[in-house]
């Protein structure tokens, strides 16, 4: 019997709304998506939260950032994930039509967690800006696993590649399979994912999703492993732990100054 997957995503991302679950399909018994809809709400209290991470001024660096992600990048980062996902879906058979579908604004609704205990799944995948609460992430048999783009510890929270790349640390561009604790990405780590990027021509976007994307069949294997019992964690303690947020302008600019040295 095949092992039982749902998976958490945004509705706005088609990568993982779709590609994602076709891949999950291809290995597993997708038995359920959790589809979120983002509010107003949700939005302006991930906004208070950066803004109190950060501090006012420095939060008009991230709106700088956002800014000119939007005026120069996001179109020809728009036509690479659409490119991608047609690769994605000619590669992995169609979602299942028995596959449940719930829409929600939150993964820790009562509805969500219902739907979850419901479907009893073996695995959840969790693609989502949101922290689960334990009631949610405990419910699967196996675990609720993330694909953080960073490397953890030492690139916790959002945008771990972006700051990898950033502070010079090109060892540490990568994702992090690891399974959900009470923590922010503090939870057991059952690999580290990467492949030859190019920091020069590809955006900070582009890359924390390729280190997902092309590594999808080696985390099927992985979750076999985990399924099989045969999978080990990886030993992070003793490593610096750092928690991060939103792109800066200032670090972008420093970011691609440099790329441009190291690969003249």
């Amino acid at each position: 019997m095949p092992m039982r997957t749902l998976l958490i995503c945004h509705d706005i991302e088609p990568l993982s709304r779709i590609g994602l679950a076709q891949w999950l399909g291809s290995f597993s018994d997708l038995v359920g998506i959790v589809e979120l809809q983002e509010t107003r709400g949700r939005m302006y209290k991930r906004i208070r939260r950066e803004v109190k991470r950060v501090g006012l001024l420095r939060f008009f660096d991230v709106l700088a950032f956002r800014f000119y992600y939007k005026a120069f990048l996001s179109k020809g980062d728009a036509a690479w994930e659409a490119q991608e996902l047609a690769r994605l879906q000619k590669a992995y058979p169609d979602i299942s039509g028995d596959t449940r579908l719930l829409k929600i604004h939150s993964p820790n609704a009562p509805e969500a967690e219902d739907f979850i205990r419901d479907l009893k799944p073996d695995f959840v995948i969790a693609r989502c800006k949101t922290l689960l609460k334990e009631s949610v992430f405990s419910i699967p048999r196996f675990g609720t696993f993330v694909m953080h783009p960073g490397v953890c510890p030492e690139y916790r929270n959002a945008h771990g590649c972006f700051w990898a790349l950033a502070q010079d640390d090109m060892e540490k561009v990568g994702m992090t399979l690891l399974k959900i604790d009470k923590g922010v990405d503090t939870g057991p780590v059952y690999g580290y994912y990467s492949y030859d990027f190019d920091e020069v021509a590809e955006s900070h976007i582009v890359i924390q999703n390729r280190v997902v994307l092309e590594n999808l069949e080696a985390m099927a294997d992985r979750f076999r492993e985990i399924e099989a019992g045969e999978a080990t964690t990886i030993d992070t303690s003793g490593r610096p732990s750092g928690t991060w947020g939103q792109p800066w302008m200032s670090k972008y600019l420093r970011w691609k100054r440099k790329a441009r040295q190291r690969n003249s």
